[in-house]
């Protein structure tokens, strides 16, 4: 959990509602009704060479460390620095998300027949490098066996005949726009997240821009390419040819501004040009201004 708030009548138990904002901010989400018709869609290049020194170096003290690790770390160090992009918006509201999780894909068995599944870690605001390999590790070691409760509840609706489900996706919807989807349901949604994360370097592609989806409050999807080369001009003009890793975002302009987006992706870019940032927490937590102050612990 990231704050404890103290939960007031509009408030929902995933997030509270954001009241201090920009009146054009509070319009908005009535005219832009939809995630689709609300999504910008931008790229970061990011350099390699200092980051694949660094995974090198670290794997020593920390076994199985990867790029997506040093990506998911930047990820929730960015948002614990910059709030407002863990805001959503449902039934035309803004709300602060109170938790921070990421949605992932994983494949049981790397080959076109392998079955998917989607694993959603929680992570604290705090978290170093060392604890997000270790509740990815846990999350996926979890999730490789068939059965977890994500797939079983697929499984279920899949088996329904096609009223049945369109009355009952009708009624999640219905029961998630007034904040009262159950929260069985809500802890195993990969919608219901910070930020949907696909690694598409694992299978030797480079990143795509993914729609964000209807159902669900996640306000922001990142997909990761694999390493490539780009030719660039130095400073003193010179070609030069860097080796980078692709990463490409899509996300709901409602939830922030333009400028607001620009200087968190600033900061996500320091945070993976100098990753050594990340095997210590962070100096302080920003608690998003937008709702009331939360109660000490």
């Amino acid at each position: 959990m990231q704050h404890t708030f103290k939960r007031g009548l509009f408030d929902r138990y995933d997030g509270w509602r954001v009241r201090n904002v920009d009146p054009v901010f509070s319009i908005v989400p009535f005219i832009l009704r939809t995630r689709i018709d609300s999504q910008n869609l931008f790229e970061e290049n990011i350099p390699i060479e200092k980051l694949e020194a660094f995974v090198r170096k670290q794997r020593e003290i920390m076994p199985g460390l990867s790029f997506m690790h040093v990506i998911i770390a930047a990820l929730v160090r960015m948002l614990s620095q910059r709030p407002y992009l863990n805001r959503f918006i449902i039934w035309n509201k803004i709300f602060a998300r109170n938790t921070i999780s990421l949605s992932l894909v994983i494949k049981r068995e790397l080959t076109e027949q392998g079955e998917e599944t989607i694993i959603k870690p929680e992570f604290d605001p705090k978290d170093t490098l060392f604890d997000v390999v270790n509740k990815m590790s846990k999350a996926v070691s979890e999730n490789m066996q068939e059965g977890n409760e994500a797939d079983n509840l697929s499984r279920f609706m899949g088996k329904l005949p096609a009223f049945v489900m369109r009355f009952l996706v009708w009624l999640l919807r219905g029961l998630d726009n007034v904040g009262k989807l159950p929260k069985s349901i809500h802890s195993i949604s990969p919608w219901h997240s910070s930020m949907f994360l696909t690694n598409l370097g694992s299978l030797g592609i480079g990143p795509v821009y993914h729609h964000l989806y209807e159902f669900g409050t996640c306000s922001i999807f990142i997909a990761m390419g694999n390493k490539t080369r780009l030719h660039t001009i130095s400073a003193t003009g010179e070609r030069e040819v860097l080796r980078f890793i692709g990463l490409k975002f899509v996300t709901d302009e409602r939830i922030c501004d333009g400028l607001y987006y620009a200087n968190s992706m600033k900061l996500l870019r320091r945070l993976l040009m100098n990753p050594e940032t990340l095997l210590s927490p962070p100096e302080n937590v920003i608690i998003d201004d937008g709702v009331r102050r939360p109660n000490a612990k």
